[in-house]
């Protein structure tokens, strides 16, 4: 069974920057597309950033493009969400995603195939 867990979750201020990590054991993360989502409270999981199998690949949902970036390293077999600028909505459950087979930088929950089980971040003003 495939793991994955996001670390690098906390409080921090509007306008503050974090950066998210998502690690495994497993030797598959060029094998892989790595997503992040977020849950903010009260609304659906939201997907927010992809990158591809290669990590040359990135896209990333308008609300966060320009404020967040994606990449993977992996030899550390680590993928990371850097978080510049957060803001109150950005508040929420943050969840990395991996998806194996087409080398699709989708946007869709069902898509995935394995799951960390999330990071909180709370952005205060």
């Amino acid at each position: 069974q495939v793991q994955l867990a996001e670390s690098g979750g906390g409080l921090v201020q509007a306008g503050d920057s974090l950066t998210l990590s998502c690690a495994t054991s497993e030797d598959f993360f060029n094998k892989v597309v790595v997503g992040w989502f977020r849950r903010a409270p009260g609304k659906e999981r939201e997907w927010l950033a992809a990158v591809s199998q290669s990590g040359t690949s990135r896209m990333y949902d308008e609300s966060v493009k320009g404020r967040f970036a994606i990449s993977k390293d992996i030899a550390k077999k680590t993928t990371y969400l850097q978080m510049n600028n957060l803001q109150r909505d950005d508040t929420g459950l943050y969840y990395c995603a991996a998806r194996s087979g087409l080398d699709y930088l989708g946007r869709e929950v069902t898509g995935y195939n394995y799951w960390g089980r999330g990071t909180q971040v709370t952005v205060s003003s």
